[in-house]
């Protein structure tokens, strides 16, 4: 028996196979080879094309049921990631009607104010745990007010992973992890959030029926499975957005456990066991795979935006052409703790909501010019993603969480011992690495989804720890002095 993941990132779509007798990974592959592009027609402006996510969906399931050489009817459930707080609307039809306003498209923080003003905060905050901010029901204000005509012709709002789920099976469908990452959930209600919907003038018969996380969420349609290759009627038996999957995929599941991210965007994630939010909403907090009222399991998110595009854009304009990632973080590793005086502000992708959606861009700052090489500069911006974190852990703890482990994957910006290290150090947590990633972790979660698994241990038993980085005490001071510095340019 196998397993189907995929995840629909915002640089790639991933699909992985994964045998589900053993939990390994028997092939995964991605698409594009070069990274999607972001249409940004105004500055703080960014939206992809659904069917882009699509055809490179395509590409990889193709690729990896060609490698495997399985028989798909052996496939027994498909799990979806993706990359969260997206809009895509569509038509009685289902039709897209316009391109997805995506995660770190900033043109609704005013709308996300002005609703968390009229709703009041206090309210806001405890019935969703967020301000509206810049997520899915402020995006789509948005458009219901610079687009009338197109508003008129919606029929359904959709995440990007139910946009895939329709794509798969033909149906329209929702989560609550997605709705509450769209900022439509009333947690004190347990239901759609009539607040969010009257004050922005949002009819209910927008909003999808909702399916459970984990189980049968519709099955693979004719047309689907002749356009990928799969049998028709394999189930779709999970979904969620990609910081909550994750969580899944490293087995962070319980109140206490954290993992993390760094890809385009960065990510710090902690499972809370009860309700409770920042009060000045910095950090968001979202159900998590495995919430129900009488149990609660919240995913308390910390993000920021500029990760690695920062070191994207470093590599694009500042690394001799021909030289990898590999080679900058080898360059990284030659410079100092502290970069020898450089601090780097990395918020340069969007307003941040860890500075309360501001977007103050990315900047540079104490280079000398006689003495600074590119060294240098590269290790700054790693350790200016790491301090960015530190920043945003502060918040988390004094909500109460302990932060003294952190599992991630063994990928991004973690495949620099530079960053790693950087953050065990200047925030005392250990760190573990596992050989895992978003598409695998949807796959096995399928398996939970479908019956095959009958736990979260089950499903993860055969995660893989490959390495564990503890904080360098040695230089405790170095790190702490380095980050207080950065500290001060973004406090000013």
């Amino acid at each position: 028996m196998y397993l189907l993941g995929y995840d629909i990132g915002s640089s790639s779509v991933k699909a992985c196979l994964v045998n589900a007798e053993t939990g390994e990974i028997v092939v995964s592959d991605f698409f594009p080879k070069s990274e999607m592009p972001i249409h940004a027609a105004r500055p703080g402006w960014a939206e992809q094309d659904p069917a882009m996510w699509w055809e490179n969906l395509k590409l990889a399931n193709r690729s990896v049921i060609e490698k495997s050489g399985i028989d798909v009817a052996d496939i027994k459930g498909i799990g979806i990631s993706w990359q969260m707080h997206g809009l895509v609307a569509v038509d009685r039809e289902g039709k897209v009607l316009r391109p997805s306003i995506i995660w770190c498209d900033s043109r609704a923080v005013a709308y996300g104010e002005k609703a968390f003003r009229a709703i009041g905060p206090e309210k806001a905050l405890a019935s969703l745990l967020n301000s509206p901010g810049n997520f899915t029901a402020s995006k789509l204000a948005w458009v219901k007010e610079n687009e009338p005509d197109l508003y008129g012709k919606i029929d359904k709002i959709m995440l990007p992973g139910d946009y895939i789920a329709m794509r798969l099976t033909g149906e329209v469908t929702a989560t609550v992890e997605g709705l509450s990452e769209g900022i439509f959930w009333d947690f004190q209600k347990n239901g759609i959030s009539e607040e969010v919907m009257s004050c922005f003038g949002f009819s209910y018969d927008i909003i999808p029926r909702l399916v459970p996380i984990f189980g049968f969420q519709g099955a693979v349609s004719a047309g689907a499975a002749r356009e990928l290759g799969l049998k028709e009627g394999t189930p779709v038996g999970y979904r969620a957005g990609d910081q909550p999957n994750n969580a899944v995929s490293l087995n962070v599941f319980h109140p206490g456990e954290i993992a993390s991210t760094a890809g385009t965007s960065g990510v710090v994630y902690g499972v809370l066991g009860e309700v409770n939010y920042d009060p000045l909403s910095r950090v968001n907090t979202f159900a998590h795979v495995n919430h129900t009222p009488e149990e609660p399991r919240l995913g308390v998110l910390l993000c920021i935006n500029g990760t690695g595009i920062l070191n994207s854009w470093i590599k694009k304009n500042m690394i001799q052409q021909g030289l990898g990632y590999d080679d900058m973080n080898v360059l990284a590793s030659k410079s100092p703790v502290g970069s020898r005086g450089i601090s780097v502000i990395p918020f340069g992708n969007g307003a941040e909501r860890v500075l309360q959606n501001r977007d103050p861009g990315s900047s540079f700052h104490g280079i000398n010019f006689n003495i600074h090489t590119i060294s240098d500069m590269v290790r700054a911006s790693q350790e200016g993603i790491v301090f960015s974190f530190r920043y945003g852990m502060e918040i988390m703890e004094e909500m109460g969480m302990q932060l003294n482990l952190i599992r991630a994957g063994n990928a991004n910006m973690f495949l620099s011992s530079v960053f790693r290290e950087t953050l065990a150090s200047v925030t005392g947590a250990t760190i573990e690495l596992f050989d895992t990633d978003g598409a695998a972790g949807a796959a096995k979660a399928a398996g939970i989804g479908v019956g095959i698994y009958s736990s979260n241990e089950e499903a993860f038993a055969s995660l893989r720890r490959i390495m564990t980085i503890e904080p360098d005490v040695a230089h405790r001071d170095e790190y702490e002095a380095a980050y207080q510095r950065w500290k001060r340019y973004i406090t000013k």
